[in-house]
């Protein structure tokens, strides 16, 4: 695989008072943004980070990287680590309480609370234990691949390659063929392909709905609650940005109103909380020399037939103009290309069932619980990985669902 550049140094952000914040990983740089800035003591930032440390040294185990859902695990030494130290999860707190609890300055609840984003839920209703995200970036550190994200996507099929796996693109998956609750092939246009075992990493919603017949599940599944979808603007920008980095964002002046509109209303605020990725501050060749390639993305509710036109039509006036009073620019005069992404963009190029991004949100502290497991229930040789099942989105979720059933596959066959 592409190596890794070392985790990226610094989190420019934005915040309505016309305040920022470069959030650094290295502690000693962090600490003196902090000060500059007129945060409160930073002492609260150490403390917040350590305590998202202990909830993730102590969950990790349990609920990311083995299977939740198998009763015999439930006798393992961190299943039993969890059950006497429950109370250290955090989870009859939401991820706000937590955090307001933590800080005086309201910026830096807004900091924390944007963690429930990573897997599409609200800061608001999740529960605290979530909290364990902000140890990941920023206790360990989030790396970049050096030749970009889609490196990783090649690094894994040449590998596959090389251990004789044989791909057939472009054949879609017409139903799941299941006998004696067993699965015995798939059924594409090219006809049934017999199978000893079947891993799923599609939406696990669509399977359930479209390439299986009765599945006992389904009725729990439909039941829960979306996670949020995306909408993402694709700029070419014809001038670089010193003050931005790899990562950055611009928070909105409320919240607490943006979630509610993404989950309670299903439309857009009418102030967004903005992130701009520009991979060719690291990829220089992702860009033209004097030039950058900006993903812009805000939240956006998952796909209830909303009038997406005009929607997209508001956002974007609405981020151009965020863009131009944060960083003092005038921004749509150097957009030289443009592609826009929507949640019905999304739910037709992935089969994610309404655009949501990672299937269901964790807006209940029974979330985890009720997250599809790994292993199809009733068809003993069906196994689920990816975003939309146990441990949840993100690419390192995603794989860690691939070890889990990669175990499951050796110990069941």
């Amino acid at each position: 695989m592409d190596s890794l550049q070392e985790p990226y140094l610094q989190l420019p952000l934005f915040f309505p008072d016309g305040s920022r914040l470069n959030f650094y990983q290295h502690k000693e740089e962090l600490l003196t943004a902090l000060q500059e800035g007129g945060f409160e003591a930073p002492s609260s930032v150490f403390k917040r980070l350590e305590a998202s440390r202990e909830i993730y040294e102590l969950g990790a185990p349990v609920f990311l990287f083995s299977n939740f859902h198998k009763l015999s695990n439930f006798n393992t030494p961190p299943f039993k680590k969890v059950a006497l130290k429950l109370y250290k999860l955090d989870f009859l707190r939401t991820m706000h309480q937590a955090n307001r609890s933590a800080f005086r300055d309201t910026r830096l609840v807004q900091l924390f609370d944007r963690y429930a984003t990573y897997n599409g839920s609200s800061p608001y209703r999740c529960p605290a234990t979530l909290n364990m995200i902000a140890h990941l970036e920023n206790n360990i550190g989030a790396c970049f691949p050096e030749q970009g994200m889609y490196s990783i996507v090649d690094a894994l099929y040449r590998l596959a390659l090389k251990l004789k796996v044989e791909f057939r693109l472009d054949t879609p998956v017409k139903k799941i063929q299941v006998e004696e609750k067993r699965v015995t092939g798939v059924i594409t246009d090219q006809g049934v392909e017999p199978l000893d075992c079947l891993v799923s990493a599609g939406d696990v919603r669509y399977t359930i709905n479209h390439l299986l017949n009765d599945y006992p599940y389904k009725q729990i599944v439909n039941r829960m609650e979306p996670s949020s979808s995306t909408l993402i603007f694709y700029w070419g920008i014809n001038r670089t940005f010193p003050e931005l980095e790899l990562h950055n964002i611009l928070f909105s002046k409320d919240y607490k109103s943006e979630f509610k509109h993404l989950f309670r209303e299903k439309i857009l605020a009418d102030d967004l909380t903005v992130y701009i990725f520009i991979s060719s501050k690291i990829v220089r060749t992702d860009a033209p020399q004097g030039c950058e390639n900006w993903f812009v993305m805000v939240n956006a509710p998952a796909d209830h037939g909303q009038q997406w036109e005009e929607m997209v039509a508001r956002a974007r006036r609405q981020i151009v103009a965020i863009i131009n009073q944060r960083l003092s620019t005038d921004i749509e005069s150097h957009i030289i290309t443009e592609r826009i992404a929507t949640p019905v963009d999304i739910k037709r190029n992935t089969l994610s069932m309404q655009g949501a991004l990672y299937e269901s949100s964790s807006n209940s502290m029974f979330s985890a619980f009720l997250r599809h497991p790994n292993q199809a229930f009733g068809i003993s040789n069906l196994f689920f990985a990816g975003g939309t099942v146990h441990p949840g989105g993100g690419i390192p979720l995603c794989l860690a669902s691939a070890k889990i059933v990669d175990e499951e596959i050796a110990k069941s066959l």
